[in-house]
C-alpha cells in the first residue's frame, strides 16, 4: 500500500500538525484537522485500494486553509473563483514543502500537488478521486450545517448547489452516494434525491 510506511506516517503527522494550528474549532477540534481526517476516512470507505499519492493528497486537501480567508479576495463570483484557484495552489505548495521535508521524491510530490490543485480534473484520475472524496465528505458531514447557515435559500438555489456538486462527481462516486453507503441527513435526503434525479 505504501512504499515506506514510516515516511507515509511522518507525512500525515506533518499535515495533521499543520492543521492542528487552525484557530477555528468544530466540536472542540481544529476544523481543518477534523476535515483532513474525515477525508481520509471517506477515502477508506469509497476507494480503499487508492495508492499512496492519493492518500496523501486527500489528507492535505485543505491544509492550512484558514491562512487564506475568503475576505482576502474581492466580493462576487470572480473573487470567489480567484480565491478557490489561489487556495488550490496554496494547498499544493504547502503539501509539497512538507512532503519534501520527510523525503518524498519529486515525482510523488508533483502527483500529490496536481491532485490537490485539481489539475486536469476530467483526465487525471488522482484529481477526480480527490474531487469525489471532497464531494462525498461535503454531502455527509457539511451539507446540513451549510443548510443551517443559509435558511433564506430557496429550494431552487439548493437544487443548483447540489446539481453542481453532482456534476463534479464520477459515476462511481454517484453510485456510492445513492447506494446507501453515504449518511445523508434524513431531512435533506429528499432534496438531494430531487436534485440528482
Amino acid at each position: 500500500m505504501t512504499a515506506d510506511p514510516a515516511r507515509f506516517a511522518a507525512a500525515l503527522d506533518r499535515f495533521d500538525a499543520a492543521n492542528a494550528q487552525d484557530p477555528n474549532r468544530e466540536q472542540g477540534e481544529p476544523r481543518e484537522l477534523r476535515y483532513g481526517r474525515r477525508m481520509s476516512a471517506m477515502l477508506e470507505r469509497f476507494a480503499p485500494e487508492a495508492d499512496e499519492a492519493v492518500r496523501l493528497a486527500v489528507r492535505a486537501q485543505h491544509i492550512e486553509r484558514w491562512k487564506t480567508p475568503r475576505s482576502s479576495y474581492p466580493e462576487g463570483r470572480a473573487g470567489y473563483l480567484a480565491w478557490r484557484a489561489g487556495l488550490y495552489e496554496f494547498h499544493a505548495e504547502t503539501a509539497a514543502r512538507l512532503l519534501a521535508e520527510v523525503g518524498y521524491d519529486a515525482a510523488t510530490i508533483a502527483r500529490v500537488g496536481n491532485a490537490i490543485a485539481k489539475r486536469e480534473l476530467k483526465t487525471n484520475a488522482d484529481s477526480q478521486l480527490v474531487e469525489d472524496v471532497a464531494a462525498l465528505v461535503f454531502l455527509e458531514h457539511y451539507l446540513e450545517g451549510f443548510a443551517a447557515q443559509h435558511p433564506d435559500y430557496a429550494e431552487g438555489k439548493w437544487t443548483g448547489i447540489l446539481v453542481k456538486t453532482w456534476r463534479k462527481m464520477s459515476p462511481a462516486a454517484r453510485e456510492f452516494a445513492l447506494g446507501g453507503k453515504l449518511r445523508i441527513p434524513e431531512a435533506l435526503a429528499p432534496l438531494v434525491l430531487k436534485a440528482v434525479s
